[in-house]
C-alpha cells in the first residue's frame, strides 16, 4: 500500500517538474495567468483535474 502511494507521489513530482525544467519561461507566464484567475475558475480547474484523475484510475485499474 505505502509503496504504491509513494510511487504515485514520485510520478506526480516527476510530471510536475517537467514543464519548469523544459521551459521555465512558459512556466512563469502560466503562473502569472493563474494568479489573475478568480477563485471560481481555479476551483473548476482543480475539480476537473481530480475528476480526470479518478477516471484514469478507474480505467487503469
Amino acid at each position: 500500500m505505502w509503496k504504491t502511494a509513494l510511487t504515485a507521489i514520485a510520478l506526480l513530482l516527476i510530471l510536475e517538474g517537467l514543464i519548469p525544467f523544459i521551459s521555465p519561461d512558459a512556466m512563469r507566464k502560466y503562473m502569472q495567468k493563474i494568479q489573475q484567475m478568480n477563485d471560481q475558475k481555479l476551483r473548476f480547474a482543480g475539480l476537473t483535474a481530480m475528476v480526470a484523475g479518478v477516471l484514469m484510475l478507474f480505467l487503469v485499474r
